[in-house]
C-alpha cells in the first residue's frame, strides 16, 4: 500500500538525496513519511541527471524497483488549477529569482497544504502560508 504524502519535494531536494549530497539525510527522513513531487520538478530532476550522463528511463526504472517511486514518492501531475497557481506565484517570487520549477513545488505545497523541502534557503523569506524546510 502506498504511503500518504506528508511533504512536497523540490528537484534540488530529491537530487541531493539521489546523489548523497549534504541534506540527503533530511530528505531520507522525509521520504520515510511519504512525499510528493510535481511532474515539473520530476522532469527537472531527470533533466539534471541526464546532463550527468544518466538515462531518464533507467533512473525511473531503478527508483521503481527500489521501492522509492510510486511507493514513498509520488509524482503529482500539473493540472489547470495548479498551473494557474504557478502563474500567480510569478510576481511575488520574481524579486528572488524563482524558476518555473521552484514555483511548481511551492504551488503544489500550497495546494496540498504540506511543507516544502528544498536546498534553496532563499525560499524561507517568502510568506505563502506554508512551511518551507531548507535541507541544508
Amino acid at each position: 500500500m502506498a504511503t500518504p504524502a506528508n511533504s512536497v519535494l523540490d528537484a534540488s531536494a530529491l537530487l541531493a538525496y539521489l546523489q548523497g549530497e549534504l541534506g540527503a539525510n533530511v530528505v531520507a527522513s522525509t521520504l520515510v513519511q511519504g512525499a510528493v513531487i510535481s511532474s515539473i520538478n520530476w522532469a527537472e530532476t531527470l533533466s539534471k541527471l541526464a546532463e550527468r550522463g544518466q538515462d531518464p528511463d533507467d533512473v525511473t526504472n531503478q527508483l521503481v524497483s527500489q521501492g522509492l517511486l510510486n511507493n514513498v514518492l509520488h509524482i503529482h501531475s500539473v493540472d489547470e488549477e495548479l498551473a494557474c497557481t504557478i502563474a500567480k506565484l510569478r510576481l511575488p517570487t520574481q524579486s528572488i529569482g524563482l524558476s518555473l520549477g521552484d514555483r511548481a513545488c511551492l504551488a503544489l505545497a500550497i495546494h496540498l497544504q504540506l511543507p516544502a523541502f528544498t536546498s534553496d534557503r532563499i525560499w524561507t523569506t517568502l510568506n505563502l502560508g506554508i512551511v518551507i524546510n531548507p535541507i541544508r
